[in-house]
């Protein structure tokens, strides 16, 4: 592999310049509060891994509306505004650069987590099976409320409006979350899409909301800043689709003529996936044909393969940052990696989010 194509070579991740090609993958931390404000922890948490190419935060609500768990950030106030444009000049301040992922769970979320205790919205009032996490414990999904047309244009308006803060806030670009289940994979997938209007039917209909919250999102940064994240084979959530290979084509095709900064795809790197075991991270790449971030379980030597065979063209990694701040510091030495305590993931405070150490202790 020639330095040009390392993962510790610098890379323009679309209008972005990196300093490598490891991403910090998005993760839910649960650490915002009620307010669901970004603080000082967070702010700590973000500095501590300016080392990634680029980090991408946590999903990050563009609405309440958009509210399925404990804790999560938003980006639809000033006040968050201003707590992330803190995290930002400060992530910035370390040379390091960071998107913000913006994010609406749709039926993923309780009642009890939405304003004034309205149902949850989505595609088509199809129940998710599993259950969220409330002030009163765990509790069952609700049933959605339809979306109309009007609706939908409203929701298209709140990604452009959480973008434009996002802008403000400081950030270096914004990933558009449409994968995992949340609202827009429930408009890609015909499995919790059963609507039969213009949103529903076929791939082509289907792929119809990403495409206008795409439009929407880039007529505010300009697509060099912006990518979309896509789980084309994951079940998470409840999710399924007849013919996942077939709808993320068309979503992949449709993206295409953005000229987005990337195309972030989450597959196991071992090639086991809920779907057909040929991979489908390759096919999408062609659809695509711009750069690809290609995330799961991704190791040094993982990477290095995918970046050598062409796959991708930059990988995130999730659970190794948490437990490695400096992660690509130790990736590069070869330096032994700490192991990630799930046990602290979404507990709230300082423990298993900021005390993980660096190598080199920071001055």
């Amino acid at each position: 592999m020639t330095r040009t194509q390392s993962l510790f070579a610098p890379f323009s991740l679309g209008a972005i310049p990196v300093n490598n090609r490891i991403a910090m993958a998005p993760m839910t931390r649960n650490r915002s509060g009620e307010e669901r404000i970004p603080g000082e922890l967070t702010l700590r948490y973000y500095v501590q891994r300016a080392t990634a190419g680029v980090l991408i935060t946590e999903g990050t609500q563009v609405h309440p509306t958009g509210v399925g768990y404990l804790g999560t950030p938003g980006i639809h106030s000033q006040e968050q505004v201003a707590a992330w444009r803190r995290i930002t000049d400060a992530v910035h301040a370390e040379g390091g650069r960071i998107i913000l992922q913006l994010w609406h769970v749709g039926r993923i979320s309780h009642t009890s987590l939405q304003p004034e205790g309205q149902a949850p919205v989505a595609p088509s009032p199809i129940a998710a099976q599993g259950q969220a996490y409330t002030m009163q414990g765990l509790q069952p999904f609700s049933t959605p409320r339809e979306l109309s047309v009007d609706d939908i244009r409203e929701v298209v308006g709140q990604f452009a409006h959480g973008a434009r803060n996002a802008l403000r806030a400081g950030f270096d670009g914004v990933e558009i979350h449409a994968a995992n289940g949340y609202l827009i994979d429930q408009f890609l997938r015909d499995g919790s899409n059963h609507r039969t209007d213009s949103y529903g039917g076929s791939p082509q209909n289907r792929v119809r909301f990403l495409r206008e919250v795409t439009e929407a999102v880039v007529g505010v940064w300009g697509a060099g800043h912006v990518g979309v994240r896509l789980s084309p084979l994951s079940s998470f959530n409840d999710m399924h689709d007849s013919d996942p290979r077939t709808t993320f084509r068309i979503a992949a095709e449709t993206l295409r003529p953005f000229g987005l900064a990337y195309l972030h795809v989450i597959e196991p790197v071992s090639g086991a996936s809920d779907g057909p075991t040929s991979r489908i991270t390759p096919m999408l790449k062609r659809a695509f044909g711009g750069t690809v971030m290609a995330n799961g379980g991704y190791t040094r030597a993982t990477a290095e393969a995918a970046l050598e065979s062409g796959e991708a063209d930059f990988v995130s990694m999730g659970a190794l940052f948490i437990s490695n701040p400096d992660l690509v510091e130790r990736l590069e030495l070869g330096a032994e990696l700490a192991a990630p305590d799930p046990s602290t993931f979404y507990v709230g405070g300082e423990k298993g989010y900021t005390d993980y150490p660096s190598l080199t202790p920071a001055a």
